[in-house]
């Protein structure tokens, strides 16, 4: 009889897995070991770690007689500028996004795969920003780019009106890419963003630190990557596998 099964155990709405809890302490230490240091030598920080166009430019590096680096120096960046933070509210509004959005992709994904895929949209990010600004000295630096991407993924992983927390809802297949729910987000997203970009500010209120092309690149990553992922992750016997 209906009245006599179990209720659904549900995970609390505010218990991140622990890899979220992590990856938060991560960015909090990374700006607070920043801050320790001289204004000068966090300056040096922000352009040797933050992603600056400039630097993939031949045609910048030869008119300022610049040296490239090695391919190690110029492809951490794409990852590193995602634990650079331009001050305390810019990391406090990220690390509140990512708390936000992170525990729906890592309770589906597991933390392992949670954090390649957060990489993953933060280069994407960082591509994107570079792709739109080539030749700019201006650096990029924050998590945004990556956080747009677990936004996007977390969207599609909330089918129905299955909450994200309950138990059984990670086999539930992602929405999909075209359907109404996902099309209303992206185009909210882009707008906000395109307002973002005729203000020519960031999210965070700062200019030249955190660009819309990364929000939107990492954004569309997200989308177009949750799918092949979800096939990665470690599934229920039977589980479905649509994404």
């Amino acid at each position: 009889m209906a009245f006599l099964q179990p209720q659904s155990p549900r995970q609390p709405v505010f218990q991140a897995p622990a890899i979220v809890l992590w990856l938060i302490g991560a960015l909090a230490a990374a700006h607070g070991l920043r801050m320790l240091v001289s204004a000068a030598r966090s300056q040096d920080l922000i352009y040797a770690y933050g992603l600056v166009p400039a630097r993939y430019s031949r045609v910048f590096l030869e008119s300022h007689m610049a040296d490239s680096g090695t391919v190690w120096e110029r492809a951490i960046p794409f990852v590193s500028y995602m634990g650079l933070h331009s001050d305390i509210t810019h990391l406090v509004v990220n690390c509140l996004w990512l708390l936000a959005f992170g525990p729906i992709v890592a309770r589906r994904f597991g933390g392992g795969l949670f954090l390649v895929f957060f990489i993953v949209c933060g280069a994407a990010g960082a591509a994107a920003y570079l792709a739109f600004n080539w030749g700019s000295a201006v650096p990029v630096v924050g998590a945004s780019g990556a956080i747009s991407g677990l936004m996007a993924a977390a969207v599609r992983m909330m089918p129905g009106n299955t909450a994200p927390w309950m138990v059984g809802a990670a086999e539930q297949p992602l929405i999909l890419l075209f359907s109404r729910q996902i099309l209303m987000f992206s185009a909210v997203w882009g707008v906000i963003n395109f307002l973002a970009a005729m203000m020519d500010l960031g999210t965070d209120g700062q200019r030249g630190l955190i660009a819309w092309q990364a929000h939107l690149g990492g954004f569309i990553a997200g989308l177009l990557l949750c799918g092949v992922f979800d096939r990665l992750r470690p599934r229920v016997v039977g589980a479905p596998l649509e994404s």
